[in-house]
C-alpha cells in the first residue's frame, strides 16, 4: 500500500478508537520524521512490513534505543497491524508458553483432556498443564523417553526439586491417572501420598477502619482516571468484590432502580447479589458521566490509554496498589491490593459482631468454611477464648527436694 494512503487509514483507525488528538497528532509526526523520509530515501513508494523492519534497525541514538527511538518504532507497528488486520494489537503481555514434548508429553495432554471431561475448570487445567511441564522437561533431563521409564528415584528427585504444593499436587493426580488407566504397572502412590510440603501460616493483610478511610479520602477524583480508580476501590472497600470480579462488572449487573449489583463470582462461578451502597453509586456515576471514555464494551471499567477496552484483573490490582502506597498508610509487612481491601472488610464486619454466615453470604464464598480463615485476625474474639492460667503452689516446685524450683 502507498505510505500516505497506509497513514492516512491508520489516521482515521485512531481517530475512530477514541486516540486523543495529541496522542495522533504524535504519531502523524513520528511518520512524517521517521518512516517517510527513509523510504524517499530509498526511493520506495509502497509500504511493506519489511520496509518497516529495516527502518526500525535504524532506530537508535549511538546504539542506544531511548523513548523518542521506541515511539518511532510503535508508530512503525501500527502501520504494520492496519495493513494486516486492519486494527492495532493490544501489547501488554507475551503469553507464556508451557510446551509438553515427546511420548511424555503426549500423555500428559490425554490427562488435561481428561481433566476437561470430569469438568475441571480451565485454571486447574492450566496449573496442571504448568506444574507437569517442569516435570516432563524434568525427565527429558533425565533421559526419560516414556512415562514406563520412570522409577521411583525420578519422582523422589523431582519432588525434592520442587517443593511447591501446587507442583507435588498435579504430579500426584496425574501418576495416579496413569496407574488407574494401566498405562503404568507401578502404583508411585506410597512415594506420593504422605509428601506434604510445609506451609507457614500467613495471616491475611487487612487494614482498619481508620487506614481505610484514610486511603478512600486521599483519592485525587478530579481527573478521570482518578474517578475509575476511585469507583474501583470502593468496590474493594465497601463491598469486598475481588479484582477479577471488578475487572469484568458490566452495566447490566448493575440495577439501579433495585440499588443492587447481580454477578456470577469469576472465581466461584456462585451468583451474588450484594447493596449497591450510595457512595459506591454515586462515585461510578461521576465516573460514568465525567470520566468514562467513548467505548461500545459493556464492561463498567476501561484502561486509561486508547484504544479503550475492559480493565484486566491486573490493572485492577495496580490501580488498587497505587491508591494504597499513596495514601500514606503504612503498608510494611502487608499486601496492598484488592484482596486486602476484601479482607479488611471481613475483619470490619467481625467487629462489628456479624455473624459467621452473613459475612459469608457478603463475601460470596463458596462455604462458611472459608470465612473461617478470617478467625485469625478476629482477635476481639479470640481474647475472649482465652483462659486464665491456673497458679501453681509451692509444693510442686519443692518436691523431690527442690529440684523443679526455680
Amino acid at each position: 500500500m502507498k505510505i500516505k494512503e497506509l497513514i492516512a487509514k491508520c489516521t482515521n483507525y485512531l481517530e475512530n478508537a477514541a486516540y486523543t488528538k495529541n496522542r495522533i497528532d504524535k504519531y502523524k509526526g513520528y511518520w512524517r520524521c521517521g518512516i517517510i523520509p527513509f523510504m524517499e530515501l530509498m526511493a520506495l513508494e509502497d509500504y511493506t512490513p519489511d520496509v518497516g523492519e529495516a527502518f526500525m534497525e535504524t532506530c537508535n541514538y549511538n546504539g542506544e534505543v531511548r523513548h523518542q527511538e521506541r515511539e518511532m518504532m510503535r508508530s512503525v507497528s501500527i502501520l504494520n497491524d492496519i495493513l494486516s488486520g486492519g486494527e492495532i494489537k493490544l501489547r501488554n503481555f507475551t503469553p507464556v508458553v508451557h510446551p509438553l514434548t515427546g511420548s511424555v508429553g503426549k500423555e500428559i495432554e490425554k490427562f488435561l483432556l481428561y481433566m476437561k471431561s470430569i469438568r475441571r475448570s480451565a485454571i486447574t487445567i492450566k496449573d496442571h498443564r504448568m506444574y507437569l511441564s517442569r516435570f516432563n522437561s524434568f525427565l527429558d533431563k533425565e533421559g526419560i523417553a516414556s512415562v514406563q521409564d520412570i522409577e521411583e528415584h525420578h519422582i523422589i528427585k523431582f519432588r525434592n526439586g520442587y517443593k511447591l504444593r501446587t507442583c507435588i499436587g498435579s504430579l500426584h493426580v496425574f501418576m495416579k491417572y496413569l496407574y488407574e488407566n494401566h498405562v503404568i504397572q507401578k502404583d508411585f502412590e506410597y512415594v506420593l501420598k504422605g509428601v506434604s510440603v510445609r506451609r507457614k501460616e500467613r495471616i491475611p493483610s487487612y487494614y482498619s477502619k481508620e487506614e481505610v478511610v484514610k486511603i478512600e479520602t486521599s483519592v485525587n477524583v478530579s481527573s478521570a482516571v482518578g474517578k475509575r480508580n476511585y469507583a474501583v476501590l470502593l468496590l474493594a472497600t465497601r463491598l469486598g468484590l475481588r479484582a477479577s470480579d471488578i475487572s469484568e462488572l458490566k452495566f447490566e449487573n448493575i440495577h439501579w432502580k433495585e440499588n443492587v449489583i447481580r454477578l456470577t463470582q469469576f472465581k466461584t462461578g456462585k451468583p451474588i447479589e450484594l447493596p449497591l451502597l450510595a457512595d459506591v453509586g454515586n462515585a461510578i456515576l461521576d465516573y460514568l458521566k465525567n470520566g468514562r471514555r467513548k467505548s461500545d464494551s459493556h464492561n463498567v471499567f476501561l484502561s486509561e490509554r486508547a484504544p479503550y477496552r475492559p480493565m484486566s484483573r491486573s490493572s485492577i490490582n495496580n490501580a488498587v496498589s497505587c491508591l494504597v502506597k499513596g495514601s500514606g498508610v503504612d503498608t510494611r509487612h502487608r499486601h496492598h491490593g484488592p484482596h486486602s481491601m476484601r479482607h479488611s472488610l471481613a475483619c470490619c464486619l467481625l467487629e462489628d459482631g456479624t455473624s459467621y454466615p452473613v459475612i459469608s453470604e457478603s463475601l460470596g464464598h463458596a462455604s462458611t468454611e472459608v470465612t473461617m480463615n478470617y478467625l485469625r485476625i478476629d482477635l476481639n474474639s479470640l481474647m475472649k477464648c482465652a483462659l486464665d492460667v491456673p497458679p501453681v503452689s509451692d509444693d510442686f516446685y519443692m518436691q523431690k527436694g527442690g529440684a523443679f524450683y526455680v
